[in-house]
């Protein structure tokens, strides 16, 4: 319950606010502050211990210093913990010399549109509170990230700037205030920091329409050509989805399902594959009166999956059609200067680039890795195996914007999902793809295993394995064509002679243990064989993977956890 004294004045609330005290706090350092891919990840218990958050958030200002005097873009997912998490940062910021913070309504902002409104408001920076895909609630997973001033994710350089500072932190300054009500639209101050309670949606949206053509998407729907089901996972994009898909482009009535923000995501794990997102696929494959468009998103809104009627679109292949057909999109009919992929990622967008005659670019997973190549307009378009794809109006992954350029798609095609996909595979050929997880490995063992495909690696060149014959095998190092950077250690990657690969690398988004990712590629250029089972198709390079790894014995698993 808000004091009575601000639902009475908030001109007085904003008087006392201006008078707050700025405290100084002694504190004592963590050592396991140190950030993944995605910023830093923790069960919530760890979160709330005392002082932790604090001290990480202290450490970012302590980094971040043109921060002060400046705008900072605030909030996150929803999850358990966010409310709280944004009061604190909030009070931190202000006693740090911000002069201005806006957060999303009810502290909700996708992290696409914490990248939008960082670009549209030239903001310094923006903060981040989400673990993406991990499961939420008190038990579960908490996440803060940083974003610098391109709206993209903190390079490395940041990131250990970051972790150094908080292994010898000693105090923190926070403001002595009391909490913002951020349940609806307005100006407040705690001193002299001015916050902002914004309507999360609508500059996103405004982005939106500048790159789709929602005229002809919303006649698709009013004439009853296309019906779609997009299932929010009762994550972040739910108020995105309500207001894009059902308001503005007039989607048939249910369009959006699990479109309500809960703090543990209705107990579900909103990570939009076809292991968890049961309901959708149930709903896609449910007969020929079934929706004939299917898409998800997860946590925070930068991933997507897409669905036809009994027919799953898998990531790489996605990224690739979108490459393949951009110049159909009212943003993008100039065409596209480049294209990158994450190294996990399949080589199907490489084929489209060939085709085109522009450049594809390998990088290490992580979005921040696009970012370089997108300041330095060599690219258009990016995306990765996860479930991640993107362009140049944002520096982040966005959910929400794939499904639009997918219904863009259908609407300049006239055609289904399943004949848009089979459509690019006569043309460029298929690249089969799966990605094997092995979850909460012990990490010592994942290491070790890990280390022993390294030391293998020099002696697999020229091996042959059920007629696959390997050419090339190393730990893949990335030099960054716009700044020289140097990063190593990436993934082993194995390469044969008919363009298969397989590629392990160890996962930095898991709050436990060590996540053991296996991705394996088989190309396919004979349209008569781009009808198998996927797995059958993949059966001789997975077994020819967990012979290397030794993943089965080493790790005490008789199948991963995850397939996808």
């Amino acid at each position: 319950m808000w004091p009575a004294l601000y639902l009475d004045s908030i001109d007085i609330q904003i008087t006392l606010n201006k008078q707050m005290k700025m405290n100084t706090i002694a504190t004592s350092p963590y050592s396991d502050q140190k950030p993944g891919t995605s910023g830093l990840r923790k069960k919530v218990s760890v979160f709330r211990q005392p002082h932790y958050l604090e001290n990480f958030v202290q450490s970012i200002f302590n980094v971040a210093t043109d921060l002060k005097g400046q705008l900072l873009i605030l909030g996150g997912d929803g999850r358990y913990y966010n409310d709280r998490a944004i009061q604190t940062i909030l009070k931190i910021a202000a006693a740090n010399g911000v002069q201005q913070v806006m957060v999303g309504e009810n502290g909700i902002l996708s992290t696409p549109a914490v990248s939008c409104l960082i670009r549209k408001y030239k903001a310094a920076g923006g903060i981040i509170l989400s673990a993406s895909h991990n499961p939420g609630g008190p038990d579960g997973d908490f996440g803060i990230k940083f974003n610098i001033a391109n709206g993209g994710p903190a390079p490395t350089s940041f990131t250990d700037a970051t972790y150094e500072l908080s292994k010898r932190i000693t105090e923190y300054q926070i403001a002595d205030a009391d909490d913002i009500p951020l349940d609806r639209q307005q100006t407040c101050y705690i001193g002299e920091m001015e916050i902002n309670i914004i309507d999360p949606v609508s500059d996103y949206a405004d982005l939106m329409q500048e790159l789709f053509d929602f005229v002809k998407i919303k006649a698709l729907f009013k004439a009853g050509l296309l019906s779609m089901c997009f299932d929010a996972m009762h994550a972040v994009t739910g108020p995105y989805a309500k207001v894009i898909f059902e308001k503005l482009l007039s989607a048939n009535d249910g369009a959006v399902i699990n479109g309500t923000p809960l703090e543990d995501f209705g107990g579900g794990h909103p990570d939009p594959n076809l292991a968890h997102a049961e309901d959708l696929v149930a709903i896609l494959n449910s007969g020929p009166d079934s929706p004939g468009f299917g898409a998800a998103s997860d946590g925070d809104g930068d991933r997507n999956m897409i669905l036809g009627q009994n027919f799953f679109v898998n990531p790489s292949d996605s990224l690739a059609i979108m490459a393949a057909n951009a110049h159909h999109m009212p943003g993008y009919k100039e065409g596209i200067r480049g294209v990158a992929r994450s190294l996990p990622t399949s080589r199907a967008v490489d084929k489209v680039a060939e085709s085109l005659g522009i450049e594809c670019y390998e990088t290490p997973t992580g979005w921040k890795y696009f970012g370089n190549l997108l300041d330095d307009r060599r690219i258009t378009l990016c995306g990765e195996e996860s479930f991640g794809s993107g362009s140049d109006h944002i520096r982040e992954k966005d959910g929400i914007w794939a499904v639009l350029f997918w219904l863009n798609l259908i609407a300049v095609k006239q055609q289904s999902v399943e004949e848009i996909t089979r459509a690019h595979w006569k043309r460029y050929g298929r690249h089969y793809y799966t990605r094997h997880d092995y979850e909460a490995i012990d990490s010592d063992v994942a290491n070790d295993l890990m280390q022993n495909l390294r030391s293998l690696t020099t002696s697999l060149a020229g091996k042959e394995y059920s007629g696959y014959k390997i050419t090339l095998s190393d730990d893949f190092s990335y030099t960054d064509p716009v700044d020289d950077s140097i990063t190593e250690n990436q993934g082993i990657r194995i390469l044969f002679d008919d363009e298969s690969r397989i590629v392990f690398r160890l996962s930095g988004t898991g709050t436990e243990g060590a996540t053991l990712r296996i991705y394996i590629e088989r190309y396919v250029v004979d349209p008569e064989q781009h009808d198998l089972a996927t797995q059958t198709a993949l059966a001789e390079l997975i077994s020819i993977a967990e012979a290397l790894s030794g993943v089965k014995t080493r790790c005490q698993r008789d199948h991963p956890d995850v397939i996808t």
